[in-house]
């Protein structure tokens, strides 16, 4: 009787200005803090009567909470959110232990999260769900599949809004005043709990038999990656990231989330992931990321689309680009995997009509080409040399084709780039053996062939830039094999294509 008078004396009056709280408001609130020691004691005389009762008025409030005022859905919730320290247990494990209690804990909550009561139009019982909900969090481990994107209801936040929650959470800690150390702990407790569900979905996913189920795991998975990589966005190199203390913690990130790499299932959703991960960390880790690359790039080489591969070589032009000679190692090794995987799927019979396709491989071709420009260009021309006589002409004759035989003005761009810059580093005299043949029999041609081509369009302001690069390249080779260049144009080359002697000259 005593806890049913209290339990009553708990509820809101009518009177309660929620709006405006005053001095009687107030008086309350404080009334409620005395019922609640009251309410503690009476659990240490009888815990089983307590929890009975709460939840005999819980259950019965519940079933008709759409018909019920708020003032009596509201204390029915504030009882069960009063319980845990009426009945209070080490480190919130309310749902282990004594079963008695634990099972009906877990009953009242599986009630409070699935009866829609959180809809209900007045603020108090909207707050009392959500802090009960908080103070019992340990049930989603118990029964998740109450947690939106585990069950296929639509969360709270959009994936959207909950990458700003993590920038936005990201750029206060890194801007405190705090001290380093007080950040490296506030930045752990920000990616934490992301990489402790990144593996538990990653373990989920690998059981998972439905497709539906595997998508859904992945999105999760790709989301609490894209989560941890947003919360980098406050650092600008290293240095920032070292000044916060915050190093260590986004190695933990990367030791968490590569092994998704491996994963055979749901592969593009979680490559593209890591992928931007990488992105982030060679910046905010710099030479620190260079030991996970080897392994990343192996895992991301296999069973590959032109899709992944497309993604892939942007990762590689970073890392080439911003270490040079310290990859050249890692560089060499992944070279010719790198183009074998490429030149398999652009060798992969398409259909006529299949736009989609074509233009997969038009953007491959381009980032391809593109690589080979980031090599060239950062200074480590040695890694195409180092690859074998046959490797290196493949290569550079894939370069004149895409000069000369496509009609994609970007690429050919690319491809004098490459050339030209070949031949500024290999044309000398003192360049690789068969090089200056290579440049009068196949170099050259391709300068004067592909402005003629009948899809080399002038009118376009790409293929303008494409034969201003072919200008270069010209100029290049006679730069660096002077007199010989225009001797081998005025008596064998030009002449070869029935070019007039005064046009010639």
């Amino acid at each position: 009787a005593i806890m049913l008078a209290v339990m009553k004396k708990l509820t809101y009056d009518e009177e309660y200005n929620f709006e405006n709280e005053g001095e009687d408001e107030a008086m309350f609130v404080e009334y409620r803090k005395q019922l609640k020691l009251l309410l503690d004691r009476l659990a240490q005389v009888s815990p089983e009567l307590l929890l009975a009762s709460v939840r005999r008025v819980f259950n019965t409030t519940l079933q008709n909470w759409q018909t019920t005022r708020f003032m009596e859905v509201e204390v029915a919730i504030r009882l069960l959110y009063m319980l845990a320290e009426a009945l209070p247990v080490s480190h919130g494990a309310h749902f282990s232990g004594d079963v008695t209690k634990a099972t009906a804990l877990q009953d009242m909550m599986r009630t409070l999260v699935t009866s829609g009561v959180s809809a209900y139009q007045h603020t108090s019982v909207t707050l009392e769900f959500f802090e009960t909900v908080v103070r019992y969090e340990k049930f989603f481990a118990v029964e998740p599949q109450h947690i939106p994107t585990e069950n296929g209801y639509q969360a709270l936040l959009s994936s959207d809004d909950q990458l700003f929650i993590y920038e936005t959470a990201g750029v206060l800690i890194v801007n405190s005043e705090y001290s380093a150390e007080r950040k490296q702990v506030l930045m752990r407790n920000l990616l934490t709990p992301l990489m402790e569900k990144f593996k538990v979905l990653l373990e989920k996913l690998m059981m998972a038999q439905d497709e539906d189920r595997q998508m859904a795991l992945a999105d999760c998975l790709n989301h609490a990656v894209g989560f941890a990589s947003r919360t980098s966005k406050a650092f600008s190199n290293k240095q920032t990231v070292k000044q916060c203390g915050c190093s260590e913690v986004y190695l933990d990130c990367l030791q968490t989330f590569l092994p998704a790499l491996s994963c055979p299932l749901q592969k593009e959703v979680l490559r593209s992931g890591v992928r931007t991960f990488l992105h982030r960390m060679i910046i905010c880790l710099e030479e620190e990321v260079l030991p996970f690359i080897p392994s990343a790039s192996e895992h991301m080489l296999k069973d590959c689309e032109a899709k992944d591969l497309q993604e892939f070589i942007p990762l590689i032009n970073q890392i080439t680009a911003k270490f040079k000679t310290q990859v050249s190692p890692f560089l060499q090794q992944m070279f010719m995997p790198l183009l074998h995987a490429i030149f398999e799927v652009l060798l992969l019979p398409a259909e006529e009509n299949d736009q989609s396709a074509a233009l997969e491989k038009q953007m491959l071709r381009r980032s391809y080409f593109a690589f080979l420009q980031t090599v060239t260009g950062s200074g480590m021309s040695e890694v195409i040399a180092n690859q074998g006589a046959e490797n290196v002409e493949r290569v550079l004759f894939t370069v004149i084709q895409g000069a000369v035989d496509y009609p994609d003005p970007i690429a050919q761009k690319t491809c004098f780039i490459i050339l030209s810059k070949l031949v500024e580093l290999w044309g000398g005299k003192d360049g690789p053996v068969g090089f200056a043949d290579f440049v009068y029999k196949h170099i050259v041609p391709a300068c004067f062939l592909a402005p003629l081509k009948q899809t080399f369009d002038l009118a376009d302001a790409q293929t303008v830039l494409a034969l201003s690069e072919c200008a270069v390249t010209l100029k290049t080779i006679h730069l660096k094999r002077g007199p010989e260049c225009i001797q081998y144009l005025q008596q064998e080359y030009l002449p070869s294509l029935q070019v007039a002697p005064e046009i010639i000259q």
